[in-house]
């Protein structure tokens, strides 16, 4: 190309001088397909198309198209919902109905903790802390009677059963064992207490 001429000078292309190199032939760059991927990427798709398929009942490519694949993907692009993770109202229902499992052990522990925090009573904190261990036991109690328990269920329902139930057993048992006064005693773990301390 001669000096002062550009690429779009129609000069240049009747003169019989090349055009700039286009940016295709650019090092690097390659050849794009129609939907804007690099060979080599493309490539791989089709590869990945080939792999899905290549477990299929070998018809030959008559066009009854490619078998899904069973393997797992190498890439998970989303998360599984849990196990009775849906609606447990039906979609036209207001949204507190469809809630309502997780609605209720919320407000269960909302008012055990206000009354822990207001102490209207004398034994307020011990019959407070009992309604929140027993807001968590009746979670697992909906999570395993209830086939759809909406957000409550936040992972499998063996899960959610063991760790709600373990939870709430354990805040229900240090509010009845609490000093001073326990409404429960257990010998053996005034023992362990005096010889942990000891």
């Amino acid at each position: 190309m001669g000096a002062g001429t550009s690429p779009a000078d129609p000069s240049a292309s009747a003169d019989g001088t090349s055009e700039a190199p286009s940016r295709a032939d650019a090092p690097g760059t390659g050849e794009r397909t129609a939907d804007g991927a690099a060979p080599d990427q493309a490539a791989t798709r089709d590869g990945d198309a080939r792999e899905g398929a290549g477990d299929g009942d070998g018809d030959g490519g008559t066009g009854t198209g490619p078998r899904p694949s069973r393997r797992f993907p190498s890439l998970t692009r989303d998360t599984a919902r849990p196990e009775g993770g849906g609606r447990a109202a039906s979609g036209d229902a207001p949204a507190p109905a469809r809630q309502w499992p997780l609605l209720a052990v919320l407000c269960t522990a909302g008012i055990g903790l206000l009354i822990v925090a207001v102490d209207p009573f004398a034994e307020a904190f011990r019959v407070g802390t009992m309604l929140i261990g027993a807001a968590l036991i009746g979670g697992a109690v909906l999570r395993l009677v209830v086939p759809s328990v909406g957000m409550l269920a936040v992972r499998s329902r063996f899960t959610d059963l063991v760790t709600y139930g373990l939870l709430g057993f354990l805040i229900v048992m240090l509010a009845l064992v609490a000093q001073p006064k326990p409404w429960l005693d257990i010998p053996f773990l005034e023992q362990a207490v005096h010889f942990t301390i000891r």
